[in-house]
């Protein structure tokens, strides 16, 4: 009995997976199997701990740039008001930070990381390179300046097919072709079954970075036509070493597709590349900005709206910019 109350203590505790400082001075917070509530001392995350009692975990919700809500949790208004004052994104996630259903960004976000990816692919040169420059940090080669993208994808092409090729000797099954379609989905071998799952939680992790930072899923630079074009164009950066070797290992599994989203998510795979996409997406949008340059983004900076310039940029704005006479 004793082992039994045990294991519900454990089961019922709070999950808080804290990751290292990303980008802007800030972390992302995973919570699952909790209700966020609002305090007099601050937002919490509680579980009721047996016997009436209480336990609760404090959030630091001024240090979170983004929460992901797992599974179980619930949240009040209050603690979600909190949450959006202090700039953090909130979004409901699948277990372990896969799958994304949903997001809340706050007001007063910086809107830096979309204004450089809407110059990018608004310039057909410039989303070129930003397509040259995916393929560099996919494969670790580099491109000739100016190579089109029809080349692009032909090289792309090669160096998949050589990858399944390797990984198909190496677990020794018979040639491989990717095949997703959803119609007939009984009949896909297990390998296709489990890449399709695992990419789809890369997906959601990658869509909820895509989302903390400002950027829109819809404006991709490889791919287009979707509402989360940019989220499949990060997501192929990391796939020929996470999901696709993940894929092969399950060939011979009974239940290839829920195996691998059950590893993702025990594991925390995925969710623990988190600040690798945010410096991989700010790489690519602003292959100019040194890397040891700091955005200023404390609140009072976001409180200011910008003002649209051609020359500079962009100029403060709450200034008068009348001259004297006019």
């Amino acid at each position: 009995m004793n082992g039994e109350m045990a294991a519900r203590k454990a089961l019922a505790r709070p999950t808080l997976a804290m990751l290292p400082r990303v980008s802007d001075n800030l972390s992302f917070l995973y919570v699952d199997i909790c209700r966020i509530v609002q305090t007099d001392t601050g937002v919490c995350a509680e579980v009721a701990a047996g016997a009436g009692s209480v336990h609760r975990v404090p959030i630091p919700t001024a240090a979170l740039a983004c929460v992901l809500l797992g599974p179980g949790t619930s949240i009040t208004a209050p603690a979600l008001a909190t949450f959006m004052r202090h700039g953090t994104t909130v979004v409901a996630s699948g277990a372990g930070g896969i799958l994304h259903y949903g997001n809340l960004t706050p007001e007063a976000r910086t809107t830096l990381w979309l204004d450089r990816q809407v110059r990018a692919y608004a310039d057909d040169t410039r989303r070129l390179d930003v397509a040259r420059h995916m393929y560099e940090l996919r494969f670790g080669e580099e491109v000739a300046e100016g190579t089109s993208i029809e080349r692009l994808r032909a090289l792309e092409g090669q160096r998949m097919k050589a990858l399944y090729r390797q990984l198909a000797t190496k677990h020794r099954v018979k040639p491989f072709k990717r095949n997703y379609d959803p119609a007939s989905w009984d009949e896909q071998n297990p390998v296709n079954k489990a890449l399709s799952a695992g990419n789809a939680a890369l997906y959601g992790v990658v869509h909820s970075v895509v989302s903390h930072l400002g950027c829109s899923p819809a404006l991709g630079f490889v791919h287009t036509g979707n509402q989360r074009s940019f989220v499949y164009d990060v997501a192929d950066l990391y796939k020929a070493e996470t999901t696709i070797p993940l894929a092969f290992s399950l060939h011979d599994s009974t239940s290839p597709d829920g195996t691998a989203r059950f590893r993702l998510r025990s594991e925390l795979k995925l969710y623990r590349m988190i600040p690798r996409i945010v410096r991989d997406i700010q790489r690519l949008l602003a292959p100019d900005l040194d890397a040891d340059e700091e955005e200023d983004t404390s609140p009072d900076r976001w409180q200011v709206v910008d003002l649209w310039d051609p020359t500079a940029g962009s100029v403060a704005g709450g200034v008068n910019y009348a001259e004297d006479g006019v």
